[in-house]
């Protein structure tokens, strides 16, 4: 051995097997040691973090000469590391539960895509119309994986998720969340179009009746080495990791019905599909041993997606003794027969197969019938409560607060019932010692809680008290009771009739205080309050929930109110009422509004002032809420009333920001524009800062049509946002008398915050008005001196194109305000094609092409019928149809670049020819030659074959220009 070699082996084996954090994937990348990292006990990082990496760093764009992002090259290293991320995901066994737990969709996706690459699954080729039978078996396993995630996806989608919290606002975080939400969005989107390919492609596994293998890392690693080593097995030869039949038949059993069950709730005759499926998925569990390897079904879920079905199909020829307690539960719910419920949950105690969650809900939703005015269910509710309460002392929990609160007045019936369950709920011949006692425990408690003593003798004097109880303990209790009430005689008859023990006055108030919260009839809060203040007057009542929420600007006139039953009362309506008109409970909302202002009209005219402010904005929300939407103008005394409150001049009136931009909002909707400009009085412009931008946009709106000279208001409107947009900077001078610069801050000088102005237009539909302003902030955004790309608007011209002091102007503000605005305003119209446009140029300039595209092809859809027609010359300009090529180019999509050329009012030949002669394309190349028309482009095209020697290719160039113009033949 040489001494250089042998220096080169002793700084190999001296290297340390851990990697540095920062350049650990180039470490396993470049030694080879991925599969030692992964031997290790608790490996840092984490394998399904390595998938992650490996991912990341193989799908990172590049930067050419000309700083241009483009896409990820497909070269060794790439390739490489996607390699190794596969060899990960076959460490775990491909085991889909482990990598959706931990991957997010996007990278699970990437992943399944990239094992379809490497298993030979033809690309663009539909799964459904593949015969799995006939493929080799680790293609036909990496087709399931792709299919079984893909149904998993679309259900886990469909469960709620609770939300993170989120942390400091950080612009660039917030952006890579929205990219990642957007691109699992659209994911979704395809998956759920292809769910029905998907459910064909896993009936049809079920038919399979052959072993199917799934790549691991030596079958990976023969595959780089040879490509046509492991994925030409066949049945003869397998190799990779076994999968029995069962097994895969068991997985794709429980997905499939997992998938049936969710597409339930919109067709009920599904779930008798899901039911088959989770039947079966039980008995091939007990076939193949529920510690199989390569089958992990989760045997609790799917016990609990069974009993589903049996409740929600029960089966036809079934009786009532055939049905499991879930089902006739459900079933004695629906129909009403509560007292068969109380007859299973007796029946219960003592078999103990309803869980204990199950028979609270059931006793949670008996008490939300009863709250919501059902008498009769009160007995019920504590029939059941007694039912669940013996069944807790039975396994030795405590007894619940309902219990005791339902049993603070007993009366011979509740004692009676609570005695019958108490015997039918244990049998003393084969119960244990533990049942016993804790039976008569529960007995003799509920004798030391009752204070009159005939209903202690009624329970005393039992057949099962006396059975349990030994006579010591007997003697021992009735000693007790007789301490507290020495000259009752327990050994008389009980009299036939009693008097219920009144309950204690805190417990009363604490009952109404709960019915007042619960309660939004006004008439009823009025007498719960009077009730209350009857019964206490050192609570203030308004104070109960900590839901109630008046605004400051009203609570200080409220709160003055001396008589405290006035105050509670006009408090709790007006609290009531704006959180049933948040709610959108608009009815509600006006009963409580309408009691306040009867009630305030006696003594306060400054609050029936602002009482009829709150209905006015009421009226408003309920009109566009309801007739609105269908485009029905509001009725003119509505008109009148909006008017009147804009116009109002009555001094210390308390008024909310938020009415003045509603009436505001709702002129220029209703294109009350008129009014807006001539009409308006002079005072309320200068006081009134929405009244002033509304005037603005309603003058701009006007004068749109005319001569660009006249369009002076325009101008004002655009000094009015850009001073918004402005900021002031602070500075202060140091020891060394040297200026800094600390912080920057929203300018004071604008007439209203940015947060104000973007809130107000978020209550805008007007489609004019939300253009005008889309154009005002498009033409902000441009007039920066950084900007490359320029975003496109319509009416973009009325505005200055320059302003004095950039400096002043936050424009990183602008361009977040332009995305909210697009964003809102294709949510009010999503068929706008300039708005479209707008969202397209702005992913554009951001370099985000394949968003971008996506958006230019929309807004020429949308104009067009879906390009059934002509789109419009001024909608797919040259400019727009460059950008379209632009992205066409740095997406790898060379044919459709040579495609869109042809729509140029000059075509660009050397732009398409150009990207002929690119033979990594990823769109679909010559099945695109049906839509290039341009001959010249076709000749060059044939000739281009011609000369690469692809005979095919340059036939099918050939036939398409034949076909079309056969006057002129083809010059190679």
């Amino acid at each position: 051995m040489s001494a250089e070699a042998a220096d080169r082996e002793a700084a190999t084996s001296s290297r340390p097997c851990t990697p540095p954090q920062t350049c650990w994937f180039e470490f396993l990348l470049e030694e080879s040691l991925l599969e030692k990292h992964l031997r290790k006990p608790c490996p840092d990082p984490a394998p399904v973090q390595l998938i992650v990496q490996f991912l990341e760093q193989a799908s990172k764009p590049s930067v050419n000469e000309q700083n241009q992002v483009q896409p990820p090259p497909d070269n060794k290293r790439n390739r490489i590391l996607k390699l190794l991320a596969l060899k990960v995901a076959a460490h775990l066994k491909w085991d889909l539960d482990i990598l959706e737990k931990s991957l997010s969709v996007p990278v699970l996706n990437m992943l399944l895509n990239e094992l379809l690459c490497i298993s030979k699954v033809p690309p663009g080729t539909k799964h459904v119309d593949m015969d799995l039978a006939t493929l080799p078996a680790t293609t036909a396993m990496a087709i399931l994986l792709y299919n079984r995630w893909a149904i998993r996806t679309i259900v886990q989608s469909s469960f709620p998720v609770k939300q993170a919290k989120p942390g400091p606002p950080q612009l660039s975080v917030m952006n890579q969340m929205q990219q990642e939400k957007e691109l699992t969005e659209n994911i979704l989107k395809v998956l759920k179009e292809q769910a029905s390919d998907s459910i064909l492609v896993l009936e049809a596994a079920l038919t399979l009746n052959k072993d199917l293998y799934v790549h691991t890392m030596r079958t990976l690693d023969l595959l780089a080495m040879e490509p046509g080593v492991v994925n030409g097995e066949t049945e003869s030869s397998p190799a990779g990791l076994k999968i029995k039949t069962e097994e895969m038949q068991c997985q794709v059993c429980y997905d499939l019905g997992t998938a049936y069950f969710q597409q339930g709730s919109a067709n009920s005759a599904i779930y008798e599909k899901a039911r088959e499926k989770f039947f079966r998925t039980k008995e091939l569990i007990s076939e193949i041993g529920s510690l199989s390897l390569h089958c992990t079904i989760d045997e609790k879920r799917l016990a609990g997606y069974c009993q589903a079905c049996n409740v929600l199909v029960p089966s036809s020829d079934s009786t009532s003794q055939q049905l499991t307690p879930y089902s006739q539960v459900h079933i004695c719910l629906r129909s009403g027969n509560y007292q068969e419920v109380i007859k299973i949950f007796i029946e219960d105690n003592l078999t103990f197969s309803l869980p204990v969650q199950f028979r609270q809900s059931v006793l949670r939703e008996l008490f939300q019938k009863a709250q919501q005015g059902s008498e009769a269910l009160d007995e019920i509710c504590f029939k059941v409560c007694a039912c669940n309460t013996v069944r807790d002392i039975l396994e030795g929990r405590t007894i619940s607060v309902q219990f005791n609160q339902l049993f603070l007045t007993p009366n011979k019936e509740k004692i009676d019932f609570l005695l019958e369950v108490c015997s039918r709920s244990i049998n003393l011949e084969k119960a244990s010692d533990s049942l016993k006692g804790n039976m008569a425990a529960f007995l003799k408690n509920v004798c030391l809680g009752l204070e009159d003593l005939q209903y202690v003798f009624m329970i005393s004097s039992h057949e099962l008290f006396i059975t349990l109880l030994k006579d010591e303990e007997r003697k021992l209790l009735i000693d007790q009771m007789r301490k507290r009430c020495p000259r009752v005689n327990l050994c008389i008859k009980p009299v036939t009739s009693f008097y219920d023990i009144p309950a204690s006055a805190s417990v009363n108030i604490g009952q109404l205080e709960h019915q007042l919260i619960l309660s939004v009839d006004p008439w009823r809060i009025r007498q719960i309050l009077i009730e209350l203040h009857g019964m206490t007057s050192e609570r203030q009542f308004w104070t109960v929930s900590n839901k109630w929420e008046v605004p400051s600007v009203y609570s200080g006139v409220i709160l003055g109110i001396k008589d405290s039953l006035t105050r509670d009362l006009v408090y709790i309506l007006m609290a009531k009422g704006l959180h049933c008109s948040t709610v959108k409970d608009f009815s509600h909302a006006k009963q409580l509004f309408a009691a306040c202002l009867e009630l305030v009209t006696e003594f306060s005219p400054k609050l029936r002032q602002v009482m009829l402010n709150e209905m006015l904005l009421l009226d408003i929300h309920t009109h566009e809420a309801g007739t609105g939407q269908s485009g029905e103008r509001p009725p003119s005394d509505l008109i009148s009333r909006v008017r009147g409150y804009l116009e109002m001049r009555l001094p210390d009136i308390p008024l909310r920001q938020v009415i003045a931009e509603e009436c505001v909002a709702f002129m220029l909707n209703w294109r009350e524009n008129e009014y807006l400009t001539l009409q308006v009085p002079a005072f309320l412009l200068q006081s009134n800062p929405y009244v002033k931008l509304g005037q603005l946009l309603a003058a701009t709106c006007k004068e749109l049509p005319g001569p660009k000279e006249s369009r002076r208001t325009a101008k004002d409107l655009w000094e009015v946002v850009v001073q918004i947009c402005s900021v002031s900077s602070q500075h202060k001078r140091g020891s060394d008398g040297r200026v800094s610069l600390i912080k920057q801050r929203e300018s004071t000088l604008g007439i209203m915050y940015r947060s104000e102005l973007l809130s107000f237009i978020k209550k805008l539909r007007e489609p004019l008005v939300l253009t005008i302003i889309l154009s005002l902030f498009v033409k902000l955004h441009n007039v920066r001196e950084d900007i490359v790309n320029d975003i496109t608007a319509e009416h973009i011209s009325i505005w200055p194109s320059s302003i004095p002091n950039l400096q002043s102007v936050d424009f990183e503000a602008v361009a977040i305000t332009v995305k909210e605005l697009v964003r809102y305003a294709l949510a009010i119209n999503p068929g706008n094609h300039s708005w479209l446009l707008i969202q397209a140029d702005s992913y554009f300039a951001t370099n985000q092409y394949s968003a971008a595209l996506h958006y230019y092809l929309q807004a020429g859809a949308v104009c067009s019928d879906f390009f059934n027609k002509t789109v419009p010359p001024d909608v797919y300009t040259d400019q727009v149809i460059k950008r379209m090529i632009k992205c066409c180019s740095l997406l790898n999509c060379h044919t459709q670049v040579a495609i869109l050329c042809q729509f140029l009012r000059e075509i660009d030949y050397k732009t398409a020819f150009k990207s002929l002669q690119e033979q990594n394309s990823h769109d679909a190349m010559d099945s695109y030659y049906d839509y290039i028309w341009d001959v010249t482009i076709l000749e060059y095209l044939t000739y281009l074959h011609h000369k690469r020697g692809e005979t095919d290719k340059r036939q099918i160039a050939m036939h398409y220009p034949l076909t079309r113009d056969s006057a002129r033949p083809l010059e190679l």
